[in-house]
């Protein structure tokens, strides 16, 4: 008994040399980034590409009971800014944050594309799916760059126009070409509409259209490559009332895709967004192919908003004030008696990214800050269930590390004048920027636990 966590640390080390050996071999060769792939590499990965899915081993996207296969192995990148992290860590001596990294470094998490030129987007984009192809895996790829992105806040920026986003959309979609992928397409681009930011910015709603249009348009795009499955972001539990989430995406055109997205770069748990997807599908069955009387009526859907006086029963006109779980019963009921249990072949599926959910949403006290940003770099939290398409529930596709597991949110300030962050008494990385001391946090307090 007491040799057993020796042995146990001698193992973790000499698995972890392995590991970083590979990582650093990973972290020191060439990689696909925006601006650095000749148009020449771009048209090799895109004939590459285009028969990935035809070789002896290769991943394959099948569409039985939903487009991803339980058997499905998602894209590792072995230059991972995870398996870079554990590179240095190493060096530094810190064998137990370096063995976290490590061991990061080999679950596979989405790749993001948030700007470039279409020429750019279309190398990186065939580079990426080439690789996994080669591999035998199925990429994850973000689609981030719809105008007026985050209403000009943290991740602000996007195409300059939809014009620009539509010619950027096509060459994105040119470089994923045939092969097997899944795009998670514009995180927060409908739970965020342009009529949504403060301003108000959209007062005549002709940029609100124009987004939705954009939307529509992509995933009519990406849905033109046979081996591309695209899930259009939803936000998550705590945002939109389920109809109104259930109308934005029937306007954006989820018909076409293959279902939508939960949770994206948020902290809800698993059980909350797989069970507020399951109803933003019912609702969206319900106002589309459900009774007549139902059809175009997402308002008539019961959600996950309560007031205490008045338990949301489903009822067209209740009052909604705050979210309560421990109320959710009403809602299920409603869909149960109003609904029921449409074929799932006929239900749109869903996605949810666990990257960091593992113990849920930050609750500072009340009063605490003046606006806490529960949403931007929380403390305490952790990466929650591993990537898989084999979640045992006939709605949800998959689990995936969509949001880059330490990856800032942005320069929070939690109300302050700035820019120090109160949380943490330092200036946070910007948005999309790698952050260290936030990676081996979320990694040492996974759920669940990363290593033994």
């Amino acid at each position: 008994m007491t040799h057993r966590k020796p042995r146990r640390r001698a193992a973790l080390l000499a698995a972890l040399a392995l590991v970083v050996g590979a990582a650093w071999t990973g972290a020191n060769a060439p990689t696909a980034r925006a601006g650095e792939q000749t148009a020449a590499a771009g048209e090799q990965a895109v004939a590459a590409n285009a028969g990935a899915g035809k070789r002896a081993g290769a991943a394959t996207v099948t569409a039985d009971a939903g487009p991803l296969s339980p058997t499905t192995r998602f894209h590792v990148d072995p230059g991972s800014r995870a398996a870079r992290q554990a590179v240095v860590d190493a060096a530094a001596g810190d064998t137990d944050d370096a063995a976290l990294m490590a061991r990061l470094a080999e679950l596979p998490q989405a790749a993001w594309f948030a700007g470039g030129t279409p020429g750019q987007v279309r190398a990186d984009a065939a580079a990426l799916v080439a690789r996994a192809g080669a591999a035998g895996q199925v990429p994850v790829l973000v689609a981030y760059n719809v105008p007026g992105r985050d209403c000009g806040l943290y991740s602000g920026g996007g195409a300059a126009s939809s014009a620009a986003y539509r010619e950027w959309i096509t060459a994105f979609a040119e470089g994923v070409g045939d092969a097997p992928a899944v795009v998670v397409l514009e995180p927060d681009g409908l739970a965020a509409l342009p009529e949504d930011c403060a301003g108000p910015a959209d007062p005549g709603g002709e940029l609100t259209a124009a987004r939705l249009a954009d939307l529509g348009f992509a995933v009519t795009t990406l849905k033109q490559r046979p081996g591309t499955v695209v899930y259009l972001d939803a936000g998550n539990s705590r945002w939109r009332a389920v109809g109104d989430m259930a109308r934005r995406l029937i306007d954006a055109g989820v018909a076409r895709a293959d279902g939508f997205s939960l949770n994206v770069s948020n902290f809800q748990p698993t059980d909350h967004e797989t069970r507020y997807g399951t109803w933003v599908s019912k609702c969206v069955w319900f106002a589309t192919k459900g009774p007549e009387w139902g059809r175009g009526h997402t308002d008539w859907c019961a959600n996950q908003y309560y007031s205490a006086a008045a338990p949301n029963d489903g009822q067209p006109g209740n009052a909604v004030s705050a979210d309560d779980p421990t109320t959710w019963h009403w809602t299920d009921a409603w869909y149960d008696r109003t609904v029921g249990q449409p074929a799932t072949t006929a239900l749109a599926h869903f996605v949810v990214d666990t990257s960091r959910n593992g113990r849920g949403p930050w609750k500072p006290a009340a009063g605490t800050y003046a606006d806490p940003e529960t949403w931007c770099n929380p403390p305490g939290r952790g990466m929650g269930p591993r990537p898989t398409a084999d979640t045992g529930l006939p709605l949800v596709d998959a689990y995936l590390y969509v949001k880059t597991i330490g990856d800032s949110d942005g320069s929070c300030t939690r109300g302050t004048t700035g820019p120090v962050d109160p949380v943490y008494g330092v200036v946070d990385p910007p948005a999309g920027a790698w952050w260290p001391d936030f990676a081996h946090a979320l990694a040492r307090d996974a759920e669940p636990a990363l290593l033994p």
